[in-house]
């Protein structure tokens, strides 16, 4: 697959990336490479691969999906500029 100069542009300005002239014209040859590489893998025989996760089959371990607060507030305001009722009390920022 060929990437023109125009499309180079369109990319780079998407990326929010500037470039020169002298870079565009490098990088139509560096993409369409990339492209022509991801091409060649639509050619792997992928039939009888089944998808996975992780190279190394092992399984996470489950734990109870227990709604708390962690029973922690007061510690977690204990620092806090201002605290009331285990609440940080910040300034209005609307009016």
């Amino acid at each position: 697959m060929h990437v023109d100069e125009a499309t180079v542009r369109r990319i780079a300005r998407l990326a929010r990336i500037k470039i020169t002239d002298a870079e565009a014209k490098g990088l139509e040859g560096e993409l369409s490479s990339i492209l022509d590489w991801v091409e060649q893998l639509k050619e792997v025989d992928t039939e009888n691969v089944e998808p996975m996760t992780r190279v190394v089959p092992i399984s996470l371990k489950q734990r109870d999906d227990v709604v708390t607060d962690g029973e922690k507030a007061a510690e977690i305001v204990a620092n806090a500029p201002m605290s009331e009722d285990d609440f940080f009390v910040v300034p209005k920022v609307v009016e």
